[in-house]
Protein backbone atom coordinates (compact mmCIF):
# COMPACT_ATOMS: atom_id res chain seq x y z
CA UNK A 1 0.00 0.00 0.00
CA UNK A 2 3.21 2.22 1.14
CA UNK A 3 4.87 1.55 -2.29
CA UNK A 4 1.53 2.09 -4.59
CA UNK A 5 0.60 5.31 -2.32
CA UNK A 6 -2.94 3.66 -1.53
CA UNK A 7 -2.80 4.69 2.10
CA UNK A 8 -2.66 7.87 3.84
CA UNK A 9 0.33 8.57 7.00
CA UNK A 10 -3.04 8.04 9.35
CA UNK A 11 -3.67 4.58 7.96
CA UNK A 12 -0.21 3.55 7.83
CA UNK A 13 0.63 4.42 11.16
CA UNK A 14 -2.37 2.53 12.49
CA UNK A 15 -1.95 -0.71 10.97
CA UNK A 16 1.97 -0.70 10.94
CA UNK A 17 1.03 0.31 15.35
CA UNK A 18 -1.49 -2.14 15.50
CA UNK A 19 0.99 -4.93 14.24
CA UNK A 20 3.66 -3.55 16.62
CA UNK A 21 1.58 -3.51 19.43
CA UNK A 22 -0.26 -7.17 19.22
CA UNK A 23 2.65 -9.06 17.84
CA UNK A 24 6.21 -7.73 18.25
CA UNK A 25 7.86 -11.19 18.51
CA UNK A 26 7.34 -11.51 14.58
CA UNK A 27 7.53 -7.67 13.75
CA UNK A 28 10.96 -8.00 12.42
CA UNK A 29 11.01 -6.57 8.55
CA UNK A 30 13.55 -3.65 8.60
CA UNK A 31 11.23 -1.28 6.16
CA UNK A 32 8.26 -1.90 7.81
CA UNK A 33 9.89 -0.32 11.32
CA UNK A 34 11.13 2.65 9.87
CA UNK A 35 7.90 3.54 7.91
CA UNK A 36 5.90 3.10 11.25
CA UNK A 37 8.24 5.30 12.90
CA UNK A 38 8.56 7.52 9.61
CA UNK A 39 4.69 8.11 9.51
CA UNK A 40 4.11 8.79 13.17
CA UNK A 41 6.93 11.92 12.51
CA UNK A 42 5.16 12.91 9.59
CA UNK A 43 1.80 12.78 11.23
CA UNK A 44 3.48 15.16 14.31
CA UNK A 45 5.10 17.62 11.80
CA UNK A 46 1.14 17.86 10.35
CA UNK A 47 0.31 18.58 14.17
CA UNK A 48 -1.60 15.53 14.87
CA UNK A 49 0.69 13.65 17.32
CA UNK A 50 2.19 14.80 20.47
CA UNK A 51 5.87 14.90 19.93
CA UNK A 52 6.06 12.37 23.48
CA UNK A 53 4.33 9.73 21.58
CA UNK A 54 6.86 10.27 18.45
CA UNK A 55 10.05 9.62 21.68
CA UNK A 56 7.76 6.43 22.95
CA UNK A 57 7.54 4.69 19.63
CA UNK A 58 11.34 5.36 18.79
CA UNK A 59 12.50 4.00 21.99
CA UNK A 60 10.11 0.94 21.52
CA UNK A 61 11.84 0.44 17.35
CA UNK A 62 15.41 1.06 18.36
CA UNK A 63 14.87 -1.54 21.39
CA UNK A 64 13.57 -4.13 18.75
CA UNK A 65 16.07 -2.99 16.14
CA UNK A 66 18.54 -3.55 19.13
CA UNK A 67 17.09 -7.00 19.97
CA UNK A 68 17.11 -8.41 16.58
CA UNK A 69 20.65 -7.06 15.67
CA UNK A 70 21.47 -8.51 19.27
CA UNK A 71 20.35 -11.92 17.85
CA UNK A 72 22.39 -11.55 14.32
CA UNK A 73 25.88 -10.59 15.41
CA UNK A 74 25.54 -13.57 18.12
CA UNK A 75 25.76 -15.94 15.36
CA UNK A 76 28.13 -13.29 13.51
CA UNK A 77 30.47 -13.93 16.59
CA UNK A 78 30.16 -17.07 16.47
CA UNK A 79 30.91 -18.09 12.70
CA UNK A 80 33.68 -15.17 11.92
CA UNK A 81 36.45 -17.36 13.64
CA UNK A 82 35.42 -20.41 11.66
CA UNK A 83 35.19 -18.94 8.45
CA UNK A 84 38.29 -17.31 8.95
CA UNK A 85 40.28 -20.72 9.48
CA UNK A 86 38.20 -22.33 7.19
CA UNK A 87 36.33 -24.91 9.07
CA UNK A 88 32.68 -23.99 8.79
CA UNK A 89 30.19 -25.78 6.95
CA UNK A 90 28.19 -24.73 3.96
CA UNK A 91 25.52 -24.83 5.96
CA UNK A 92 26.91 -22.23 8.53
CA UNK A 93 28.46 -20.49 5.33
CA UNK A 94 24.54 -19.69 4.59
CA UNK A 95 23.80 -19.15 8.02
CA UNK A 96 26.73 -16.50 8.21
CA UNK A 97 25.68 -14.66 4.92
CA UNK A 98 21.94 -14.20 5.72
CA UNK A 99 22.95 -12.89 9.59
CA UNK A 100 25.32 -10.34 7.91
CA UNK A 101 22.97 -9.46 5.19
CA UNK A 102 20.79 -8.49 8.01
CA UNK A 103 22.30 -7.17 10.51
CA UNK A 104 23.76 -4.25 7.64
CA UNK A 105 20.06 -3.82 6.74
CA UNK A 106 18.54 -3.12 10.70
CA UNK A 107 22.12 -0.93 10.60
CA UNK A 108 20.73 1.30 7.89
CA UNK A 109 17.87 1.51 9.28
CA UNK A 110 19.10 2.38 12.36
CA UNK A 111 20.30 5.22 11.10
CA UNK A 112 17.03 6.74 9.05
CA UNK A 113 15.04 6.07 12.26
CA UNK A 114 17.74 8.44 13.78
CA UNK A 115 17.94 10.92 10.73
CA UNK A 116 14.10 11.04 10.66
CA UNK A 117 13.82 11.93 14.77
CA UNK A 118 16.57 15.00 13.98
CA UNK A 119 16.10 17.90 15.26
CA UNK A 120 13.12 16.97 17.09
CA UNK A 121 14.97 15.49 20.14
CA UNK A 122 17.19 18.62 20.08
CA UNK A 123 17.93 19.93 23.98
CA UNK A 124 15.37 22.66 23.21
CA UNK A 125 12.45 20.36 22.61
CA UNK A 126 13.45 17.94 25.49
CA UNK A 127 13.82 20.30 28.27
CA UNK A 128 10.42 21.95 27.83
CA UNK A 129 8.34 18.84 26.97
CA UNK A 130 10.11 16.97 30.46
CA UNK A 131 9.55 20.04 32.63
CA UNK A 132 5.96 20.04 31.60
CA UNK A 133 5.96 15.68 32.41
CA UNK A 134 7.77 15.51 35.27
CA UNK A 135 5.02 16.42 38.08
CA UNK A 136 3.03 13.45 36.33
CA UNK A 137 5.50 11.10 35.20
CA UNK A 138 8.20 11.23 37.78
CA UNK A 139 7.10 8.19 39.31
CA UNK A 140 6.73 5.93 36.00
CA UNK A 141 10.28 4.24 35.91
CA UNK A 142 10.50 3.66 32.29
CA UNK A 143 9.32 7.74 31.54
CA UNK A 144 11.86 8.48 33.88
CA UNK A 145 14.58 6.18 32.74
CA UNK A 146 14.27 7.14 28.74
CA UNK A 147 14.26 10.78 30.04
CA UNK A 148 17.39 10.65 31.73
CA UNK A 149 18.87 8.72 28.78
CA UNK A 150 17.53 10.66 26.17
CA UNK A 151 18.66 13.77 27.79
CA UNK A 152 22.57 11.81 28.41
CA UNK A 153 22.76 10.83 24.65
CA UNK A 154 21.98 14.42 23.26
CA UNK A 155 24.36 15.78 25.92
CA UNK A 156 21.69 18.02 27.68
CA UNK A 157 23.57 17.64 30.96
CA UNK A 158 24.46 20.86 31.54
CA UNK A 159 20.62 21.74 32.13
CA UNK A 160 19.22 21.22 35.61
CA UNK A 161 16.00 18.77 34.83
CA UNK A 162 19.00 16.56 34.28
CA UNK A 163 20.07 16.28 37.71
CA UNK A 164 16.37 16.05 38.81
CA UNK A 165 15.67 13.39 36.35
CA UNK A 166 18.84 11.65 37.90
CA UNK A 167 17.70 11.96 41.40
CA UNK A 168 14.26 10.52 40.99
CA UNK A 169 15.44 7.27 38.90
CA UNK A 170 17.87 6.61 41.69
CA UNK A 171 14.99 7.04 44.03
CA UNK A 172 13.09 4.45 41.83
CA UNK A 173 15.80 2.13 41.00
CA UNK A 174 19.48 1.73 41.18
CA UNK A 175 21.06 0.60 37.99
CA UNK A 176 24.03 0.53 36.58
CA UNK A 177 23.06 3.20 33.96
CA UNK A 178 22.65 5.66 37.33
CA UNK A 179 26.36 5.12 37.78
CA UNK A 180 27.23 6.26 34.64
CA UNK A 181 24.87 9.07 35.01
CA UNK A 182 26.58 10.09 38.55
CA UNK A 183 29.62 9.75 36.86
CA UNK A 184 28.84 11.92 34.02
CA UNK A 185 27.94 15.01 36.75
CA UNK A 186 30.77 14.27 38.76
CA UNK A 187 33.10 14.64 35.58
CA UNK A 188 31.25 17.95 34.84
CA UNK A 189 31.73 19.40 37.84
CA UNK A 190 36.00 18.15 37.66
CA UNK A 191 35.84 15.24 39.99
CA UNK A 192 37.51 12.79 37.69
CA UNK A 193 38.45 10.40 40.39
CA UNK A 194 34.86 10.37 41.91
CA UNK A 195 33.46 9.78 38.08
CA UNK A 196 35.92 6.99 37.12
CA UNK A 197 34.78 5.32 40.38
CA UNK A 198 31.30 5.40 39.56
CA UNK A 199 31.70 4.33 36.12
CA UNK A 200 33.45 1.41 37.40
CA UNK A 201 31.21 0.54 39.92
CA UNK A 202 28.46 0.64 36.83
CA UNK A 203 30.41 -1.81 35.06
CA UNK A 204 30.86 -4.12 38.36
CA UNK A 205 26.84 -3.68 39.10
CA UNK A 206 26.15 -4.66 35.59
CA UNK A 207 25.31 -8.88 34.84
CA UNK A 208 24.40 -9.09 31.18
CA UNK A 209 27.29 -8.46 28.53
CA UNK A 210 25.83 -7.08 26.15
CA UNK A 211 24.48 -4.08 28.50
CA UNK A 212 27.97 -4.02 30.24
CA UNK A 213 29.20 -3.53 26.73
CA UNK A 214 26.94 -0.57 26.43
CA UNK A 215 27.98 1.17 29.81
CA UNK A 216 31.64 0.96 28.92
CA UNK A 217 31.30 2.27 25.12
CA UNK A 218 29.05 5.50 26.67
CA UNK A 219 31.71 5.78 29.85
CA UNK A 220 34.98 5.82 26.36
CA UNK A 221 32.47 8.18 24.77
CA UNK A 222 32.64 10.74 27.54
CA UNK A 223 36.44 10.62 28.27
CA UNK A 224 36.99 10.76 24.48
CA UNK A 225 34.82 14.03 25.11
CA UNK A 226 36.86 15.28 28.04
CA UNK A 227 40.08 14.03 25.81
CA UNK A 228 40.99 11.64 27.82
CA UNK A 229 41.95 8.97 25.01
CA UNK A 230 44.30 6.73 26.88
CA UNK A 231 41.27 5.96 29.22
CA UNK A 232 38.72 6.44 26.32
CA UNK A 233 40.80 3.47 24.66
CA UNK A 234 40.69 1.15 27.93
CA UNK A 235 36.80 1.66 28.51
CA UNK A 236 36.17 0.58 24.50
CA UNK A 237 38.82 -2.27 24.74
CA UNK A 238 36.28 -3.21 27.66
CA UNK A 239 32.99 -2.60 25.52
CA UNK A 240 34.65 -4.82 23.21
CA UNK A 241 35.78 -7.90 25.50
CA UNK A 242 32.00 -7.68 26.76
CA UNK A 243 30.81 -7.70 23.25
CA UNK A 244 32.61 -8.52 20.61
CA UNK A 245 30.24 -7.24 18.05
CA UNK A 246 30.17 -3.98 19.49
CA UNK A 247 31.62 -2.27 16.32
CA UNK A 248 30.81 1.07 17.54
CA UNK A 249 33.58 0.75 20.08
CA UNK A 250 36.20 -0.25 17.42
CA UNK A 251 35.10 2.94 15.51
CA UNK A 252 35.72 4.59 18.23
CA UNK A 253 39.45 3.58 18.87
CA UNK A 254 40.13 4.13 15.32
CA UNK A 255 39.01 8.10 15.50
CA UNK A 256 40.75 8.30 19.07
CA UNK A 257 43.89 6.78 16.55
CA UNK A 258 43.36 8.92 13.73
CA UNK A 259 42.94 12.12 15.76
CA UNK A 260 46.66 11.47 17.84
CA UNK A 261 48.65 11.70 14.54
CA UNK A 262 50.48 15.23 15.18
CA UNK A 263 51.12 13.65 18.89
CA UNK A 264 52.55 10.27 17.66
CA UNK A 265 55.78 9.75 15.34
CA UNK A 266 59.07 12.24 14.44
CA UNK A 267 58.73 12.56 11.42
CA UNK A 268 55.80 13.56 8.91
CA UNK A 269 55.93 9.78 7.81
CA UNK A 270 55.58 8.31 11.48
CA UNK A 271 52.90 10.83 11.85
CA UNK A 272 50.69 9.82 9.11
CA UNK A 273 51.50 6.11 9.75
CA UNK A 274 49.17 6.07 12.36
CA UNK A 275 46.51 6.30 9.61
CA UNK A 276 47.36 2.68 9.19
CA UNK A 277 46.40 1.17 12.40
CA UNK A 278 43.13 3.28 12.47
CA UNK A 279 41.37 2.20 9.18
CA UNK A 280 43.05 -1.26 10.36
CA UNK A 281 40.61 -0.80 13.47
CA UNK A 282 37.88 0.86 11.63
CA UNK A 283 37.47 -2.59 8.88
CA UNK A 284 37.43 -4.87 11.82
CA UNK A 285 34.41 -2.75 13.16
CA UNK A 286 32.63 -3.20 9.66
CA UNK A 287 33.62 -7.06 10.24
CA UNK A 288 32.12 -8.04 13.89
CA UNK A 289 29.19 -5.85 13.33
CA UNK A 290 27.64 -5.68 9.58
CA UNK A 291 25.40 -3.08 11.17
CA UNK A 292 28.14 -0.52 11.44
CA UNK A 293 29.68 -1.77 7.46
CA UNK A 294 28.73 1.42 6.19
CA UNK A 295 30.24 4.02 8.48
CA UNK A 296 32.86 1.83 9.16
CA UNK A 297 34.36 1.27 5.39
CA UNK A 298 33.79 5.37 4.58
CA UNK A 299 36.47 5.84 7.95
CA UNK A 300 38.60 2.98 7.17
CA UNK A 301 38.78 4.79 3.50
CA UNK A 302 39.04 8.58 4.25
CA UNK A 303 42.19 6.82 7.06
CA UNK A 304 43.60 4.56 4.87
CA UNK A 305 44.00 8.04 2.45
CA UNK A 306 45.63 10.42 4.87
CA UNK A 307 48.46 7.27 5.31
CA UNK A 308 51.66 7.74 3.51
CA UNK A 309 51.62 6.56 -0.60
CA UNK A 310 53.27 4.53 -2.29
CA UNK A 311 55.57 7.15 -3.37
CA UNK A 312 55.86 8.57 0.11
CA UNK A 313 57.33 4.60 1.09
CA UNK A 314 59.33 4.55 -1.74
CA UNK A 315 61.24 7.62 -0.86
CA UNK A 316 61.46 7.12 3.23
CA UNK A 317 63.05 3.59 2.26
CA UNK A 318 60.38 2.52 4.92
CA UNK A 319 59.03 -0.47 2.56
CA UNK A 320 58.30 -3.74 4.90
CA UNK A 321 59.88 -1.59 8.28
CA UNK A 322 58.05 -1.56 11.12
CA UNK A 323 57.00 2.03 12.57
CA UNK A 324 56.60 2.00 16.56
CA UNK A 325 54.34 4.50 18.51
CA UNK A 326 55.97 6.40 21.29
CA UNK A 327 52.78 8.27 21.83
CA UNK A 328 49.82 6.65 24.18
CA UNK A 329 49.21 4.60 21.17
CA UNK A 330 51.80 2.40 21.97
CA UNK A 331 52.47 -0.76 19.87
CA UNK A 332 53.69 -0.90 15.79
CA UNK A 333 52.48 -1.10 12.37
CA UNK A 334 54.20 -2.43 9.93
CA UNK A 335 54.83 -0.67 6.66
CA UNK A 336 53.06 -2.39 3.28
CA UNK A 337 55.47 -3.56 0.93
CA UNK A 338 55.89 -2.09 -2.45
Amino acid sequence: MYDNKMASDEELYEMLGSAFENDPKNFKNPKALYLYFSSLVDLHKGGKKELQEVFDVYDNVNDKIEEENKKLTGVITQLLPKDSTGTITSKEKRSLKIATTNSESYGKIAGSVDSKLGALADCSNLIPLYEKSYEEKKGDVTWVKRAVGRMFNKECTDDLLFQKLFEAQLALVSSASAYVYGGTLKMKNGDTKGALADFDKAMSLETDSYKKSDIAYKVAVINKRKGSKSTARKYAQMAISANKANGKAYLLIANLYATSANDCGSTPFEKRAIYWKAADMARQAGRVSPAVKGSANQSAASYAAKAPSKTDIFNSGMAGKTVTFSCWVGGSIKVPNL
